[in-house]
């Protein structure tokens, strides 16, 4: 894709071919339409980079107090090789852009793809054809809001962030000091609130703009047609709040501001313009002396910003994203018009040349905004590789007698589902647990008879008497455990899911690829149920395609769940997914090719459509808006004149020239994790074949991470073997 930027040393501007940036949980990926040219913020910046070293370095002076703590710390010559790296680099341009939804992640259930959203940050929104961009650094469009007026969002942000810092009230009279891009807007949002207006700016044209829009006088600010317009409509008391919207080096707005504002006035700045506060003006008046930073509360903020935590609206009622939200709103029901403000519209191909223009001066404008190509036409349908494996596998070596097991994680699953299957198991000794914190390590060992237990994960791996490890951690942290445990020479169990992504599954591979070491089962038990097993062989080897269908009614999670932080720990069908697919797959005899995945609004009830080689279907309904007291998991399977029922692992039923009920008496459900158990533990003795080839594991972690990305397209995903 192509991006501006900017070489801050030299000044050079550009237009790049640049990645395209991936789509990470917490944001979504948006190509634009339209973005906007701060003609202050973003020419000053290049302003800034076309000075000298020294003029830099005057223009910033809080770089360069950094610059010679750096110094004092680190030495003269790491400090230049660090400075002139970061100077001679390029850097982006562009905070405010409106665009289409063209992918979502992981966690994000407020947009879908082909949503129109604008979007802020001066890392998120910019200058490109695609931006990611986090959860509170966009909001969705309003029903017929033109996007090049929606590109105005930030910028709008900034100023209504202003105003409200300003607490105007229904009858004031206000002064807005410099009349560009922010001043225009302030102007307006006074005037909706029910506040009078002066406006001041040198330039005639910008002060007839602020008449059209709403201000009740507007004059060059060294005249005394704004005296005498603030007079009048005070009665000679003077205005009862300033706006800064004015950059540059001198202190005049700064002084207007004192000599017109009355006793105990507000003054807001909302621009860069130099503050030396005459003190005796501001003193005498007990000015209230405010600024206003940026879009709102949460700038600056990781947490809001990057890690979508949200404020209480109780407690902050206008964020950053309730004022974006917000503005476009003002926009849409006409309260605001940036129409007047469009100077002009360039075509993205010519940013260089457009900055260029705004610069030398012969390009004067109030907004100017970039127009992206149109990429409306259909896309190839996504595709998903499925790494094929090819390994030197080094030939497994026959564990002694017992076999000892070392475990990762001791939480619920591992203390309810496997451990008493293998606690009182001939033939196994339960070496090592560990876990982060010691308190849960020992309630393991005493519970279950752990020779050790310990938070050193270094110390099991490294332990070469240990034959076997069993990954049961949090979802996110299944992948690198696995790897390490691989290149460490251990036999693995983990967990399901192998991996969130297709890079964390490209890196087991790369280690069972570095290590020769192919020794990895992954938890999905249900394909080793009893009473599916009979079921499977009772139906009898197919001769046509099938049809499958697996309803899993999976309820909700109790408020506070681990599953629940998506950003982090992926989806709850990436989590619980590849059980489903696993079983499909196993009853099909096969690895499915293709994904379509459709979702109810939110991402919580899903379709996934499974397509095999030889034309067999399986659609898997994952459902968690059910009644809790429907069964949980209920499997049809049709083909050649006979069907397949299962009924939540307590009966099943075969039904062809012969039919077959299982037992009638109430049973326990046996989801296989006996039998899987005994079946790994066989092969780590014998040092035989693994219980699952690790092709088939492969494929179906890859046709689970497929899902986010069939929701996220909204068209089928390939599954294409790949290296």
């Amino acid at each position: 894709m192509k991006q501006v930027v900017q070489n801050y040393k030299s000044g050079e501007l550009a237009v790049l071919d640049v990645p395209v940036p991936g789509c990470k949980p917490g944001g979504v990926l948006v190509r634009s339409a339209f973005s906007l040219i701060s003609t202050g913020t973003e020419l000053m910046k290049v302003s800034e980079a076309g000075m000298s070293m020294l003029g830099k370095a005057r223009s910033r002076p809080d770089q360069v107090a950094k610059v010679m703590q750096s110094v004092a710390t680190n030495g003269v010559p790491a400090t230049y090789r660090k400075v002139m790296g970061k100077l001679d680099s390029y850097t982006p341009l562009g905070y405010s852009l409106c665009g289409v939804v063209e992918q979502v992640g992981a966690g994000i259930d407020d947009v879908k793809v082909g949503d129109l959203v604008a979007c802020a940050g001066n890392e998120h929104a910019l200058h490109a054809e695609l931006n990611w961009v986090p959860k509170n650094l966009y909001a969705r469009v309003p029903d017929g809001l033109a996007p090049p007026h929606a590109a105005f969002g930030t910028v709008g942000s900034i100023a209504l962030q202003g105003v409200r810092q300003g607490e105007p009230q229904l009858g004031e009279v206000a002064l807005v000091i410099g009349l560009g891009l922010i001043g225009q807007l302030v102007v307006q949002l006074l005037a909706a609130s029910g506040v009078r207006v002066v406006g001041a700016d040198p330039d005639p044209a910008r002060c007839e703009l602020a008449e059209r829009l709403g201000a009740q006088a507007a004059g060059d600010p060294a005249s005394a047609a704004v005296e005498s317009a603030v007079a009048e409509l005070t009665g000679g008391h003077g205005v009862d709040q300033v706006y800064l919207a004015a950059g540059g080096g001198s202190n005049q707005p700064v002084e207007l501001a004192a000599r017109l504002c009355r006793d105990r006035g507000r003054v807001v700045d909302i621009g860069k313009c130099r503050l030396d506060l005459p003190w005796n003006a501001y003193y005498e008046k007990e000015l209230d002396v405010r600024f206003s930073r940026s879009y709102g509360p949460g700038r600056y903020d990781p947490e809001y910003e990057l890690e979508g935590r949200d404020y209480p609206i109780g407690y902050v009622r206008w964020t950053e994203r309730r004022n974006l939200a917000c503005f476009l709103d003002l926009l849409a029901r006409g309260s605001v018009d940036v129409e007047p403000l469009i100077s002009h519209v360039a075509e993205f191909d010519d940013a260089v040349e457009t900055y260029q223009r705004l610069k030398d001066g012969d390009l004067k404008a109030v907004a100017v905004l970039f127009r992206y190509p149109d990429h409306t036409a259909q896309a190839e349908a996504p595709a998903v590789a499925v790494p094929t494996v090819n390994v030197q596998r080094s030939p497994a070596r026959a564990a002694r007698t017992p076999v000892r097991l070392a475990f990762v994680g001791a939480g619920n699953y591992a203390t309810s589902m496997l451990l008493p299957h293998l606690a009182q198991r001939d033939g196994v000794e339960l070496s090592t647990v560990v876990t982060t914190t010691a308190l849960s390590a020992a309630n393991a060992q005493r519970k279950f008879g752990f020779a050790e237990a310990t938070t050193d994960l270094d110390a099991v791996l490294g332990d070469k008497s240990i034959d076997a490890v069993f990954v049961v951690t949090r979802h996110s942290s299944h992948a690198e455990l696995t790897r390490r445990a691989l290149l460490a020479g251990k036999t693995v169990f983990v967990e399901k899911p192998l991996a969130l992504t297709e890079d964390e599954l490209a890196g087991v591979l790369a280690a069972v690829e570095e290590s020769g070491n192919d020794r990895l089962q992954v938890g999905f038990n249900r394909r080793f149920s009893p009473l599916l097993r009979e079921a499977r062989q009772r139906f009898g080897t197919r001769t046509g395609p099938a049809n499958l269908r697996y309803l899993v009614n999976a309820g909700r999670l109790q408020h506070g769940s681990w599953y629940l932080q998506q950003g982090a720990e992926g989806s709850r069908f990436a989590g619980e997914g590849g059980h489903f697919i696993d079983t499909a797959s196993w009853l099909l005899d096969a690895d499915p090719v293709s994904v379509y995945a459709v979702a109810t609004s939110g991402n919580e009830d899903l379709q996934v459509v499974l397509r095999y080689p030889d034309g067999s279907t399986a659609t898997i309904s994952y459902v968690t808006t059910g009644p809790a007291g429907f069964p949980k998991e209920t499997l049809d399977l049709v083909a050649d004149g006979r069907a397949l029922r299962l009924d939540d692992f307590v009966r099943a039923s075969v039904y062809g020239s012969k039919r077959w009920v299982s037992s009638r008496l109430p049973k326990a459900r046996d989801k296989g994790q006996s039998a899987e158990l005994a079946a790994f533990v066989k092969a780590v003795r014998t040092g035989g074949p693994m219980p699952v080839p690790l092709q088939s594991l492969v494929a179906t972690t890859a046709a689970t991470l497929a899902v986010q990305a069939g929701l996220a397209g909204g068209a089928p995903v390939t599954l294409a073997r790949s290296r």
